[in-house]
């Protein structure tokens, strides 16, 4: 329901008896108005005016329009009913009037407004006597306040805002944004946030606000947005979030091997972990010895450090300046003694047979002899130790000497054996028929000196003086 109040100024137009009438400025007007919606409702509309000899009073309704925005209502009405008018001289006539028109009301309180401007058209038609027709057809304005009672529909919810943080749970030094959600405003608004907190630095001008938190110590704290439109809409809202207390690093050392000898080196493994998600950096120190490394593992030298144990230690650190450190132990041995070198030993090459009271070397012999020839020229820090014997039952003296040196003869004459190289020696016992060469590697010895004779030159062969057999007696016949 509006209640309008205020100055009416009409300006009838027409004539009585040829004299124009006069506009009447002294007048009233009022009017109520039942509004069945936000934009259609009806009217009662009243007014006088009392200009001295013209008096003009109206009572009329008609349906109603308007056009409602945030600082102003425009509105358009056409109203008919009663137009009574007196004119000095002439009785008073009662007709029927017609108003059309519209006007704006300026909105200065929730319940009061200023109708800035009203302008009608006005038409009454009058008769005072026998000839005497007056027809108005003028304007009216209006001014004055406009008073508004009740609703359309139920009460519009108040302005509400939510606001929420992310992350909820943070660590010094990491940001936190908060967003406010505001309902309930009017729309054609610019909405005005204002942010505060009871800790860290807090920025923002719009709907989102960043909370600086460097410098914070652990625990809960609020951010808190107030918005307003302007006008009479308001509303605020907080959220919370945590300073989380920060945790350090987790590490474990461990070395392979553990065991190393003089010089050795050693791997050094770090299992390190942030339960707090931070990046990590790795340092080693070492008891002795040497280390290298600035990552998960690291190598450590032994080298300069004496036998006994060095204990590493392993240390991991965030960006927060928080470590952990564990350590290992690598144990250094000296290096055991070397085995005991094999001393070369003399091997029996081969064998060469002779016959019977014979000390010649024949082409089997030869045969043999040729591979130990080429033993030797493979070989050539080996030396050759020749052993010649005797059979018992050989009555030529000095076959065994003569056997050896006739084999060396061979291996220095037809095979090219340096003569420093080999070794011709006797066998003071009987024997075979044969001569045995010894393969003696360098360092290595051959131990004849008590059954065996150098022999510097051999006699030569002596052959066995074979027995005639008797010449046979003639037969006499």
């Amino acid at each position: 329901v509006e209640i309008f109040t205020g100055y009416s100024y009409l300006h009838p137009g027409g004539k009585i008896l040829g004299e124009s009438i006069k506009g009447i400025a002294p007048g009233f007007g009022i009017s109520t108005s039942y509004f069945f919606n936000r934009y259609g409702g009806i009217t009662l509309d009243g007014g006088g005016h009392f200009g001295g000899r013209t008096d003009i009073g109206t009572l009329q309704f008609g349906p109603v329009v308007r056009i409602p925005t945030a600082g102003a209502t425009s509105f358009f009405h056409a109203l008919v009913g009663m137009h009574r008018e007196g004119i000095s001289g002439f009785h008073t006539s009662t007709g029927v009037g017609l108003t059309v028109g519209g006007g704006l009301d300026l909105h200065i309180y929730p319940r009061i407004s200023w109708r800035l401007i009203e302008a009608d058209y006005m038409y009454g038609h009058h008769n005072f006597g026998p000839g005497v027709t007056v027809n108005n057809s003028g304007g009216r304005l209006r001014t004055g306040l406009v008073w508004n009672f009740g609703q359309i529909g139920p009460p519009p919810p108040p302005p509400v805002a939510a606001c929420s943080a992310s992350p909820t749970e943070v660590f010094e030094g990491e940001p936190v944004t908060v967003n406010a959600s505001a309902s309930n405003f009017n729309p054609k608004l610019t909405l005005t946030y204002t942010w505060s907190g009871n800790g860290g630095k807090v920025s923002g001008s719009g709907a989102t606000a960043n909370v600086d938190t460097k410098g914070m110590q652990p625990g809960s704290y609020t951010v808190k947005a107030d918005i307003s439109d302007g006008k009479k809409g308001a509303a605020s809202c907080s959220a919370n979030f945590t300073v989380k207390n920060p945790r350090p690093p987790t590490i474990s050392c461990s070395a392979n091997p553990s065991a190393v000898q003089t010089g050795e080196s050693s791997n050094v493994s770090a299992n390190a972990s942030s339960p707090d998600g931070r990046p990590l950096s790795y340092s080693y120190t070492a008891s002795a010895g040497s280390i290298s490394g600035d990552g998960p593992t690291a190598r450590l030298s032994s080298a300069g450090a004496g036998a006994g144990v060095i204990t590493v230690n392993c240390t991991a650190a965030d960006d927060r300046n928080l470590s952990a450190t564990d350590s290992t132990r690598v144990t250094v041995n000296n290096p055991p003694p070397p085995p005991p070198q094999k001393v070369p030993e003399a091997s029996l090459l081969n064998a060469i047979d002779f016959k019977k009271n014979s000390a010649r070397v024949d082409n089997k012999a030869k045969a043999i002899l040729d591979d130990v020839a080429l033993r030797l020229q493979r070989e050539p820090d080996a030396k050759a130790v020749i052993v010649g014997e005797q059979d018992v039952k050989e009555k030529a003296k000095g076959l065994a000497g003569q056997r050896a040196a006739n084999t060396k003869a061979y291996l220095v004459k037809e095979k090219g054996i340096d003569p420093n190289r080999i070794e011709a020696r006797a066998a003071n016992t009987a024997g075979g028929m044969k001569a045995s060469i010894w393969l003696v590697p360098a360092g290595a010895t051959v131990d004849t000196s008590s059954s065996t004779a150098v022999v510097e030159k051999a006699a030569p062969e002596k052959k066995t003086p074979v027995k005639k057999a008797p010449a046979k007696k003639a037969v006499k016949k």
